[in-house]
């Protein structure tokens, strides 16, 4: 992604400031000074990247509308366990508990689209085969029901508003009743028709659950494309819930 090495070239002399004679204040000299500026700041992006803060592409619709197919966002890397609160958007790593499902070939369309899936490579932008992204809905110890007699989802009894799905989506088609065990979590997408979440593995190891460890950390916020610009809440509704006691 570098150019290549060039030879070392000798600045022009230096012109005189010029000045805005309107408000009397001086204009910024033209410069290498810019470029310095972005490579300290592909170098911080690195170096926190690995530690602090990772970059994810998704490329399904199974988090719609808080997520849109082609968004990427910013994942926390220091929220993870016990930090970890309902209503949380996390990516984490489904090998253990997930197949590959609801996931599409992550690549851009046209040249800026190839030109950004290029740069992003390189700084580890990428939702990988066994990366997933949802909300999480039950915490070890949740008792997670669905349906009620309203059609809603419940936590430890309590129905939960879920303002955040999609639109003309029902809470859930597939009935379930479900405990969540210690050290794990209940997870679903915000497009609950198009989303392969802890309902459709069930019958996988963990019953559907997703284990705490595997919590690559809490999306913070869409930067690109910047029509979508934001960050994501954690809905009261489901966040404020009582607590059941851990298993």
């Amino acid at each position: 992604m570098n150019p290549g090495p060039t030879a070392p070239q000798q600045d022009p002399p230096a012109a005189p400031p010029e000045t805005d004679a309107a408000v009397g204040s001086e204009r910024p000299r033209s410069g290498p000074s810019w470029l310095l500026l972005a490579g300290i700041a592909l170098l911080v992006m690195l170096l926190v990247r690995g530690f602090v803060v990772q970059s994810f592409y998704v490329p399904s619709g199974s988090m719609e509308p808080t997520i849109e197919p082609g968004d990427r966002i910013l994942v926390n890397k220091l929220v993870g366990g016990d930090s970890i609160q309902r209503g949380d958007v996390v990516v984490f790593d489904g090998t253990t508990s997930f197949a590959a499902a609801d996931l599409t070939p992550h690549q851009d369309d046209g040249a800026i689209g190839k030109a950004l899936a290029g740069a992003a490579n390189a700084v580890g932008i990428h939702l990988g085969e066994q990366d997933f992204v949802k909300r999480v809905i039950g915490l070890p110890g949740d008792h997670v029901v669905c349906c009620d007699a309203a059609g809603k989802l419940t936590v430890n009894g309590q129905a939960v508003d879920e303002k955040y799905l999609m639109p003309g989506d029902e809470p859930s088609t597939l009935k379930f009743d479900i405990t969540v065990p210690a050290g794990r979590l209940w997870v679903m997408g915000d497009h609950r028709s198009d989303s392969a979440d802890s309902r459709a593995h069930l019958g996988d190891p963990g019953g559907g659950t997703v284990r705490l460890s595997d919590v690559i950390g809490r999306a913070s916020a869409t930067y690109w494309p910047l029509s979508r610009l934001g960050g994501f809440d954690r809905p009261d509704t489901v966040a404020d819930l009582p607590r059941a006691s851990a298993p």
